[in-house]
């Protein structure tokens, strides 16, 4: 192979892997800026305080919704009617659209999991009494359970998976590029084996396995 063919497949090279860089870079920029500083949270999260805040809301189903209870299920998991989803959005100011509700004789309860806190509701099956409970624990814990993808959703399921993938393209194409640059920057190497060695030996020595 001539010089000038091997640096013209270089620089094509070069050029693919710095669009694909660049590219996978502004992708995951701001999902890594967010994963950082959450990963520093969650390692000190008993050293950061929080006070959970709690808002309790009570009402009485309308007579015709109690009736529309006591033809539900005796007991099992199901959805509640979507009549009475909409009077408890307006009510007590609760989503549960798409949430399975355990139905039981005595009560009907629906458990309402969110990140940065956690929520229930629960309908007295004879008398219609609804109470409903949120709970809320601040900006660091909803940001934190973001991080684990806890109670999160199905569509920060996936924005999580492409993050993580534009993460590993970014990672493999800049590791690319440190070859190709490697030989004008003598410290490349040595400081990529130190970034491997680092977990590895505080694994070894101070991590109980």
């Amino acid at each position: 192979m001539s010089s000038a063919t091997a640096q013209h497949r270089r620089s094509f090279w070069l050029k693919q892997l710095h669009q694909w860089h660049w590219i996978s870079a502004a992708l995951s920029l701001i999902g890594m800026l967010l994963f950082s500083i959450t990963g520093i949270t969650l390692n000190h999260a008993g050293q950061i305080e929080a006070e959970p805040v709690v808002v309790s809301r009570k009402a009485t189903l309308p007579a015709d919704l109690v009736s529309d209870l006591a033809r539900g299920p005796v007991e099992g998991k199901r959805p509640l009617p979507l009549k009475l989803q909409h009077w408890l959005d307006k009510a007590v100011g609760t989503d549960i659209a798409g949430r399975e509700a355990e139905w039981s004789e005595a009560e009907v309860y629906v458990a309402l999991a969110r990140p940065g806190g956690d929520a229930w509701l629960s309908i007295d099956r004879e008398t219609g009494a609804v109470e409903h409970e949120k709970t809320t624990r601040g900006a660091i814990s909803l940001l934190n359970d973001l991080h684990k993808g806890r109670n999160t959703g199905e569509a920060w399921s996936w924005f999580i998976d492409i993050f993580a993938a534009a993460t590993i393209v970014f990672t493999l194409t800049g590791l690319i590029l440190l070859q190709f640059h490697a030989r004008a920057r003598p410290l490349t190497w040595p400081l990529v084996a130190a970034g491997l060695a680092a977990p590895v030996i505080l694994v070894i020595l101070f991590v109980h396995l």
